[in-house]
């Protein structure tokens, strides 16, 4: 950037703006995935909204292109572009909670820590992901899933209204009464359509959650995925249970005798009476004999918070996804192979249950696409060496691509690798992708959004 966009932008905005000769850069640009290695000219620190619609025009009239960063965890690094310029919301977290309206406004840099720390004073919580460091914006915009999703559904169906500023700097509502074409496309069409600085929310009473670990030798994943694909799907929806492959990381609960050790394993979420819990997972022993199971109450926001220690800021990341309406014995043979190739400690893979009240919406009600799915998987290697980067991707390219044929071809949107491509987009959105390339028409002509998971207006298309 020129040094007098640069000043012009110090002068228009509250927020502050950094260049690469600022000492704050460095920091500024560091995201969740230290994988990602990308030079914005600028990082605008936005204040509010207003400095978001001047931020916006500044970046048209010089010329840049434009990304947008909540909480950072992009994986595939959309929250940053090189030369061009980050939007930052990061300043702009604050969550106001409704107790009797049961409902929440969440500023457009708000963490999902900050949404589930307000909510759980009322003893409230919504649908979001799994670690408390993840980004309000991006998981909804993606559609959200977690914990919560067999009770309550994803993140996009307890969505009520965003405030969104467009490409052109002008501010609108979305809802179900207004702008409805664009609260459609937003809720699971990622960050195409303009920048969310405030969301507002639907919440559900939770307060204290049955929380398990019930954990396999890895040699035990055929039998226990066999059991784990007919036994979830009739579960009571009070009971949400992801699938995983890990390696057991060096801390409490497990015994350190455990540590380090190959596992297959389900973390299980109870929502109904904690007192229920055991009775509740008592079936796993039918997979056969655990290793090692734990159950405890918790606080949800502690829940939440549980990964946060293990998997901090500045790892090397590398992921893939795909959704699964079932797990056929081919695949399990698969996942046991991967399974017991784990590349490092932190390298995993997760089964996501988006069933229940997932199931309940409407397939063409949002633009999340495969209301059928009853999992959505996620590909994750992981290691803090720079040196282990190749081998970890190419681990978690290699275990996604020999159970693509028995999936439903598309994936989570913030699942999708950086080098992936645009038929894994159009594979993701399916049969909305027309659709939202018409809304992105309306909206964003000329592609001005384009550092995303991109769909492009329907007159490129």
């Amino acid at each position: 950037m020129e040094a007098t966009v640069l000043d012009t932008m110090r002068t228009a905005l509250r927020g502050p703006v950094l260049g690469p000769q600022d000492p704050e850069y460095a920091r500024a640009r560091a995201i969740y995935n230290a994988m990602i290695d990308t030079r914005p000219g600028a990082i605008v620190r936005c204040a509010d909204a207003a400095d978001v619609a001047e931020a916006i025009g500044m970046i048209r009239d010089a010329g840049a292109t434009p990304a947008v960063r909540g909480g950072g965890h992009s994986g595939a690094g959309l929250c940053l572009v090189e030369d061009g310029v980050t939007i930052d919301l990061s300043p702009m977290r604050w969550v106001r909670v409704d107790p009797e309206a049961r409902t929440a406004e969440v500023g457009g840099g708000s963490l999902l820590g900050d949404l589930d720390h307000a909510a759980h004073g009322f003893g409230l919580a919504t649908p979001s992901g799994i670690n408390s460091t993840t980004g309000v914006g991006g998981l909804t915009l993606g559609g959200g899933h977690g914990h919560l999703t067999r009770k309550y559904g994803l993140t996009v169906d307890n969505l009520i209204a965003a405030d969104v500023i467009l490409a052109d700097g002008t501010w609108v509502t979305a809802s179900e009464t207004k702008n409805p074409d664009l609260f459609w496309a937003i809720r699971g069409g990622g960050g195409n359509f303009g920048v969310v600085t405030e969301f507002t929310f639907r919440l559900h009473p939770v307060h204290t959650v049955g929380v398990g670990f019930t954990g396999w030798p890895m040699d035990a994943t055929p039998d226990v995925l066999r059991w784990y694909r007919e036994f979830l799907p009739q579960a009571p929806e009070d009971l949400s249970g992801f699938f995983a492959v890990l390696s057991v990381p060096p801390a409490p609960p497990f015994p350190e005798e455990l540590h380090g050790r190959k596992m297959c394993a389900v973390v299980w979420c109870y929502t109904g009476d904690p007192d229920g819990m055991d009775a509740a997972i008592a079936p796993a022993r039918d997979a056969g004999e655990p290793t090692f199971q734990f159950t405890t109450p918790m606080p949800y926001p502690m829940l939440q918070s549980m990964f946060d220690e293990l998997l901090p800021t500045g790892l090397q990341w590398y992921w893939r996804g795909d959704f699964f309406d079932r797990i056929p014995d081919e695949a399990i043979d698969i996942h046991h192979r991967f399974g017991s190739e784990l590349p490092t400690a932190l390298s995993t893979m997760h089964l996501y249950p988006i069933d229940g009240a997932a199931h309940r919406v409407g397939s063409d009600d949002t633009a999340w696409s495969y209301r059928d799915a009853t999992w959505s998987g996620v590909f994750a290697g992981i290691d803090p060496d720079p040196a282990n980067a190749a081998m970890i991707r190419q681990w978690c390219v290699d275990y996604q691509e020999a159970l693509h044929p028995y999936s439903m071809g598309g994936s989570y949107v913030n699942f999708i690798g950086s080098d992936e491509g645009d038929d894994r987009v159009r594979a993701t959105y399916g049969d909305h992708y027309g659709k939202l390339a018409q809304v992105k028409a309306e909206y964003d002509p000329d592609n001005f959004f384009r550092a995303n998971q991109n769909i492009r207006p329907a007159a490129d298309g």
